[in-house]
């Protein structure tokens, strides 16, 4: 049986993992406080404890706008704390596959992004995970960089909750119309991380490493993302929440989101054979589990 260490054990893809492990795989989860990715000597710890045949670091200090203050903390954990992740797993000689995000690049391409594509954050979050994903690709050989985005599940705070919780109690709501992306269940990402582990533990082979994209197949704004919720919600019996379509510009945050966050999977799909499902099909599986 293949034991898969999963750091963040919180976390939406964690909690993902360990309900999708299944037969055939083992998943142990190692989190704070015992845990802490900015202790080099207790990750390293906690990961030889495990003795992993592969480790998926999905740990990450994800707080957006929060960032924008606290650089220094971000930087601390999706930097260092991934280079800390990194030394452990080739120090164990096992395969790591590390989580990162379209924050990396800064949405202004005009078509979704490749794998080669320049990287160009710009804010702290982008920053931090693009520190993060240097540290992993220097540290660690055996790796893989998984960039996803706009990630939700029936666990933890994510939008498709929040409009669920705001639903039971607005008629209407402004949703943000002119950012594009990928909205991708996390379950579905446990799936794929699965399949993509096992691949690595079995197979040396060079071209099974480096950076792919992952997201769930198709592309939406947030308001479709919402009236697709909100839709899912009214076939079960509660109140339709009418989207109202406002820009990037009528709803202000302190850090800037990237209005292109689509991510091309075609190299994941040639490369591994994995493809995520169509994303409303996700979010309706998600909604069904939420709702029932």
């Amino acid at each position: 049986m293949m034991r898969i260490a999963v750091t963040g054990s919180k976390g939406q893809v964690a909690t993902s993992l360990i309900e999708r492990a299944g037969a055939n795989a083992k998943v142990v989860a190692l989190g704070r406080p015992v845990f802490d990715l900015t202790d080099r000597a207790a990750v390293v710890a906690g990961l030889e404890a495990v003795r992993p045949h592969v480790v998926v670091n999905a740990a990450a200090y994800t707080a957006v706008d929060k960032a924008e203050a606290e650089e220094a903390d971000a930087g601390r954990v999706n930097g260092e704390g991934a280079g800390h992740v990194a030394e452990a797993a080739a120090r164990l000689g096992v395969p790591l596959v590390h989580l990162s995000t379209d924050y990396v690049f800064d949405g202004a391409l005009d078509r979704p992004y490749r794998e080669d594509d320049p990287t160009a954050p710009t804010g702290a979050y982008g920053r931090s995970k693009l520190a993060g994903e240097k540290a992993v690709a220097e540290r660690c050989e055996d790796s893989v960089i998984l960039r996803t985005a706009w990630v939700y599940s029936p666990f933890g705070a994510n939008f498709v909750r929040t409009m669920l919780r705001l639903n039971e109690t607005r008629d209407e709501i402004g949703v943000v119309a002119d950012q594009r992306g990928n909205p991708t269940s996390a379950l579905d990402i446990a799936d794929a991380l699965i399949a993509i582990a096992a691949r690595m533990k079995g197979d040396a082979s060079p071209a099974l490493r480096g950076v792919f994209h992952m997201t769930g197949s198709g592309e939406a704004t947030w308001a479709d993302l919402a009236e697709t919720i909100f839709h899912q919600a009214a076939a079960r019996g509660r109140r339709l929440t009418h989207v109202r379509r406002i820009a990037t510009a009528d709803y202000p945050t302190p850090a800037r989101r990237p209005a292109n966050s689509r991510l091309d999977n075609e190299k994941l799909a040639r490369v591994y054979g994995v493809r995520l499902p169509e994303w409303r099909q996700s979010v309706a599986g998600c909604c069904d589990r939420l709702l029932s």
